[in-house]
């Protein structure tokens, strides 16, 4: 289970208090036949027949709901691509799809992004993610750039920046679009990084993109450490982690749950084009299995392969390592200086 460090954390809680303070007087009720049909429609596995955010109280329900799960499964697949760069963050993002504006709220703590562009189908979406934005207490997302876009008309309109990132909206899409949005986010951007659920199907969504993104030159940066076909692929299985975030007392409400915190799992790919990397050795893709004076880590490494590398006390530091390794880590474990926020110019 992949924890957000203490920056991560407070950027979620801000995100919390801005929806609280935006959705101020709605009540569970009026939101709940939205939040079932969004649960009906993720739970599908099938592209969406309407918008998914088609009126107010959609859009309410959606950022009581879900934008606090999009950030945190974001933030996490972020923290990843970050440590995976050697060179310098990206200054600018443009966020394709962006609904409220969840992955941009994780790229500006992550990365430090100082200029974002979010591209929305959507108005009532826009006008909610410009009223969080201005609850969040960061300039760049204050100041951000919201356009009204559509895949099927954007062609030359996404505007160039550092990065380009969509969450979650490759499951909204027909295969041909997504094929688009790919080729769309590569042209924009030196590195595209996309999110999705954490399910078989969201993970061959993925798969499809990551074999796109190699075929138009990109490396991938993270979680793969290598650009070699995956090894899962196939395999009866799926690559995918788990973030964990806390609920406020709406979304319990909203979810009918008791829990003061949930669990998000998303699959995720990011690539580069001209950035240089800092690739791990391998990466953890499953719950480290602990036993006495032994750890067990299922590891997809650089050679291309997922293997199981059997760690015990004898090895010391690297035995103390691997015990408080956490699954999505990278092996052995990279870790950023805290405060860094480098960012390109």
């Amino acid at each position: 289970m992949a924890h957000v460090t203490e920056t991560g954390l407070d950027a979620s809680r801000r995100l919390r208090r801005a929806i609280e303070s935006v959705l101020a007087g709605r009540s569970a009720a009026s939101l709940l036949p939205s939040v079932a049909r969004m649960t009906e429609e993720y739970r599908s596995g099938g592209v969406p027949s309407a918008p998914v955010l088609a009126g107010r109280n959609d859009v309410a329900a959606y950022a009581a709901c879900r934008m606090p799960a999009t950030f945190a499964a974001t933030w996490s697949a972020l923290r990843q691509v970050r440590l995976s760069l050697a060179s310098p963050g990206p200054s600018s993002v443009v966020d394709l799809g962006a609904g409220t504006g969840a992955a941009s709220w994780a790229a500006v703590d992550v990365f430090g992004s100082r200029v974002v562009t979010l591209l929305e189908q959507q108005e009532v979406a826009i006008d909610l993610g410009r009223s969080l934005a201005a609850e969040s207490g960061s300039d760049a997302l204050a100041s951000a750039t919201w356009r009204t876009w559509r895949l099927a008309s954007s062609g030359a309109a996404i505007p160039a920046a550092g990065m380009a990132v969509a969450s979650y909206l490759l499951g909204e899409l027909d295969p041909h679009g997504r094929a688009d949005l790919v080729a769309c986010a590569a042209r924009a951007a030196p590195l595209v990084v996309l999110v999705d659920a954490g399910t078989p199907a969201g993970f061959s969504r993925i798969l499809a993109a990551r074999a796109l993104l190699v075929e138009l030159g990109m490396a991938v940066v993270a979680p793969c450490p290598h650009d070699a076909p995956c090894p899962l692929d196939g395999a009866g299985d799926w690559c995918h982690f788990s973030t964990r975030l806390e609920r406020s007392s709406l979304h319990r409400r909203l979810k009918g749950a008791e829990l003061a915190y949930e669990d998000e799992k998303f699959s995720f790919v990011a690539a580069a084009r001209g950035l240089d990397l800092d690739r791990p050795a391998a990466r953890v893709v499953r719950h480290p299995w602990i036993r006495k004076g032994m750890v067990t880590l299922s590891l997809c490494a650089a050679g291309g392969d997922v293997r199981d590398e059997v760690v015990s006390k004898r090895q010391g530091a690297q035995y103390r390592g691997a015990r408080d390794v956490s699954w999505g880590a990278s092996w052995p474990e990279q870790r950023a200086a805290d405060g860094d926020r480098a960012t390109t110019a």
